[in-house]
């Protein structure tokens, strides 16, 4: 039986996610027809476009991203902090950008409303910023606009994507390190790219791209840095302490075979304190080998309590691969 997405979801022990959609069409989200020989890559576009200006509006930050033919890999951080510190005002300038709002809503914005009807504006206000750091609600809005653009294009009615977005919870770095980078080197697993930072529509591109210019990415979550005591919001590694691991990690996965990480290995991989030949499997088969919460099993335990789950699922899978 499919797990609710509000039992997936527990902000006490982490805000990091793992989501994933798979087109219905398979072959047809942005990939080429074979029948016809269309080619819909552009339609990666429309979903990179989508998703960075949604982490705009919502209170989720991009981590990591890889939009592929047929089904897409985010990995977002859901910031409680910033929601919360947003006025009356900007929680509903945000909303506004995606919805009308009701007409309490609108004519506050536009000037002011009554005394009698503040109690059910700020009652409405809760409601919206709840759902602007909602993972539910940043999915819903992402996929239901796209679907909406393709079956315009093809003239055609129905579903687009494969049910609803599947989500997994990170509760720990080594966790986080192994998802992003499963997720950034998606496209050179599949022999469409030949580098990660040559992979079109990925959150690694992005950054490089960005570090090239001497900047950091305006519309994705930075690398601040290993943790200490007073910490900035952000990635818990250096950046480039990442770029080396998932550089090295896609030339072993290029050579068509497991591969090997040399004894001197990448600094990150070394704090992580995950052995070299787990990494390139967890690279491998991240989304295949854990299907919920990952993380090492003093979390994933703490995790089961706080949701009231009475089964630990990936425990045995996690102690052997991130130890």
């Amino acid at each position: 039986m499919t797990t609710a997405r509000k039992q997936l979801i527990s902000l006490v022990d982490t805000p990091y996610y793992h989501c994933t959609s798979r087109c219905v069409r398979r072959a047809f989200l942005c990939g080429e027809d074979k029948n016809t020989g269309q080619n819909f890559d552009h339609r990666r576009g429309w979903v990179e476009d989508k998703l960075l200006g949604l982490s705009q509006v919502f209170a989720l930050d991009i981590c990591a991203y890889a939009i592929m033919s047929n089904h897409t890999h985010i990995v977002l951080f859901v910031d409680v902090t910033k929601a919360k510190s947003w006025s009356t005002s900007e929680v509903l300038e945000r909303w506004h950008k995606l919805f009308k709002g009701t007409l309490i809503t609108q004519q506050y914005c536009r000037g002011g409303i009554p005394d009698y009807l503040m109690v059910s504006l700020l009652e409405t206000v809760e409601v919206y910023r709840n759902r602007l750091m909602d993972i539910s609600w940043f999915m819903r809005l992402l996929n239901q606009s796209i679907a909406i653009q393709a079956n315009l294009e093809d003239n055609c009615t129905g579903h687009f994507w494969e049910g609803r977005f599947k989500s997994q919870a990170l509760l720990d770095e080594a966790a986080l390190a192994a998802c992003m980078a499963y997720v950034d080197l998606n496209p050179v697993r599949a022999s469409i790219a030949k580098t990660p930072e040559s992979s079109e529509y990925t959150s690694v591109k992005q950054r490089v791209i960005s570090a090239d210019k001497g900047k950091k990415p305006t519309r994705l979550l930075p690398f601040v840095g290993n943790p200490r005591s007073i910490m900035p919001k952000g990635l818990p590694f250096e950046f480039k302490d990442y770029l080396e691991l998932i550089e090295l990690t896609g030339r072993c996965l290029r050579e068509g075979k497991v591969g090997y990480i040399e004894e001197n290995q990448p600094a990150l991989l070394t704090r992580l304190n995950i052995n070299p030949e787990n990494w390139l499997t967890l690279s491998k088969g991240f989304r295949k080998l854990f299907h919920g919460a990952v993380g090492h099993s003093n979390v994933l335990a703490e995790y089961c309590v706080h949701k009231g789950l009475k089964r630990r699922t990936n425990v045995s899978c996690c102690d052997k691969l991130l130890a």
